[in-house]
């Protein structure tokens, strides 16, 4: 598709040889600051990666620290935990029950009406005909029509379409869609394009709340219109009208784009004869994409639509109806004459499905609605206005329950509430930090008012050994008899003392000693 291009932009040029050097170009300070600024940056990340890596995260409480705390206070807080994890593993399943609950739960669908209509302007018998005497039959007058597409939910008890939002009624208008369009060849004039573009008109009612119902744009990802006639042949020169709905992240707490919430679509053009156009509807099957089955797989699971899930457990049912499991764990399928047509292969294991499905997974093909637009008087000079073209279709509803988790993930609250919970377990990890250290400095004081004296001996000949093995004097335990095996005296690569963890560990000794 040819999107609308500014011809009239200048051209960008590159550097000439005579060109005068540029005034603006960054100075030799100019760059060492710049590079100052992002080694700085750098540093500054660094640190922060740093600090998240030190950030503490254990909340267990140290082994022993219930025989030297007064009360129960121990106990309390590992209740507590037990009724968190608890509480975690429930949270987590409901969370798994929703989601498989959103995925695998059966889809609603209503019933959206379509009215395709068109008007007439500045057409020869509207202008009351031309002079016959006159050598020149030639007009000024731009013979136009205008082609109006409008599409609304049914209510499902009265079978009327929805009525309109309150801001649009206040508004007066409906939206209007800005079309992208198509020429087929070269050969259109730049104004054609212009003139055109400014005949596909978008009007927006003044609103900012979030919309109360789901409206015609967004039942489908695009909006293609087809005329029946060759580019040259049109007066335009455009063939195709395109409309692809905008990429953006529904909320509860703002309205979707402007292109991609409305309810009608109008476009003008030039001509003065009856025209066939199609217009094409390619559906938007969220969350589940649909496809459309191939042939084979189609006659296998006897649908012709289907989303991937739906097809995975209709291939399980039809092996478990057949008894095609190979071994006890099911996890192997023999295949039967209509599997092996299908998938070319006498066994496959079941893990390999998903994958072996997707060449049988087609997109789903565009919706065809024909219409002709009339422009001869017959059709438009009646007293009655003319009766539209009317089409229902089958479109996916939203479900009431995604609708709900969507407005408990964006509301503050929910979010006020989850920072409040972090906030809580980082200052609950850094209390139990300290108390482990504090836990380590009872033990450490504890051991020495018990034996003072051998406290300060192990202690001392705990020092000598490492200062004696960072030194190279000695052997780690020789003096306790622990270590002193021919392993620990023995160097080299293949050695004990050449293992990554000695190495990491004398590196730690001497970077504690500067």
């Amino acid at each position: 598709m040819q999107q609308h291009r500014n011809f009239g932009a200048p051209a960008r040029r590159g550097p000439s040889q005579l060109m005068p050097s540029n005034p603006q170009a960054p100075t030799q300070a100019q760059i060492l600051q710049q590079q100052q600024a992002e080694h700085q940056a750098q540093v500054r990340r660094q640190e922060e990666a740093k600090n998240r890596s030190r950030k503490p995260v254990n909340k267990h409480l140290p082994e022993g620290l219930e025989q030297i705390v007064i009360g129960d206070g121990v106990q309390q807080y590992k209740s507590m935990r037990d009724v968190e994890r608890r509480l975690d593993a429930v949270m987590m399943r409901r969370r798994l029950d929703i989601q498989d609950s959103l995925q695998r739960g059966p889809k609603q669908y209503g019933t959206m009406r379509i009215w395709i209509s068109n008007t007439v302007e500045n057409q020869p018998w509207q202008a009351g005909g031309m002079d016959p005497h006159s050598f020149d039959f030639s007009s000024n007058i731009e013979a136009t029509f205008k082609v109006k597409i409008e599409g609304r939910l049914l209510d499902p008890h009265t079978g009327e379409p929805e009525a309109e939002d309150e801001d649009e009624d206040d508004a007066g208008q409906k939206p209007q869609e800005d079309a992208k369009e198509k020429q087929d060849g070269a050969g259109a004039a730049e104004d054609s394009e212009e003139r055109a573009a400014k005949r596909t008109k978008l009007s927006i009612p003044p609103t900012n709340t979030p919309p109360l119902r789901k409206k015609f744009s967004q039942f489908f990802k695009s909006i293609t219109i087809d005329f029946d006639r060759p580019h040259a042949v049109q007066p335009d020169g455009y063939t195709q009208i395109r409309w692809t709905r905008p990429d953006y992240v529904p909320s509860t707490q703002a309205p979707p784009p402007l292109e991609a919430d409305f309810d009608c679509l109008e476009f003008e053009r030039k001509a003065d004869e009856n025209i066939n156009v199609v217009v094409n509807l390619v559906r938007d099957e969220h969350p589940a994409e649909k496809y459309k089955l191939s042939q084979p797989l189609a006659e296998l699971l006897d649908m012709e639509e289907a989303d991937r899930p739906t097809v995975l457990m209709a291939l399980w049912e039809y092996i478990k109806l057949a008894n095609l499991q190979m071994d006890d764990e099911q996890r192997r399928v023999s295949c039967d004459t209509k599997l092996r047509e299908i998938f070319n292969t006498d066994s496959l294991l079941f893990h390999q499905l998903p994958e072996l499905i997707r060449p049988y997974l087609l997109d789903l093909p565009p919706l065809h609605l024909p219409y002709t637009i009339r422009t001869d008087a017959a059709f438009h000079s009646s007293s009655t206005p003319p009766t539209p073209t009317i089409y229902d279709i089958r479109v996916p509803l939203p479900s009431p329950l995604t609708t709900t988790m969507r407005a408990l993930i964006a509301s503050p609250t929910h979010t006020t509430t989850l920072t409040t919970i972090s906030r809580i377990d980082d200052r609950l990890a850094l209390l139990l930090q300290a108390i482990t250290h504090e836990k380590a400095k009872h033990g450490f004081l504890s051991s020495m008012c018990t034996d003072p004296v051998g406290f300060v001996r192990r202690w001392v000949m705990s020092q000598q050994r490492d200062l004696e093995v960072v030194l190279g004097k000695g052997s780690w335990g020789e003096a306790d008899g622990e270590w002193g095996g021919e392993e620990w005296r023995r160097g080299g690569k293949m050695g004990v003392w050449g293992s990554e963890g000695a190495w990491e560990g004398v590196g730690s000794l001497l970077g504690k000693m500067k």
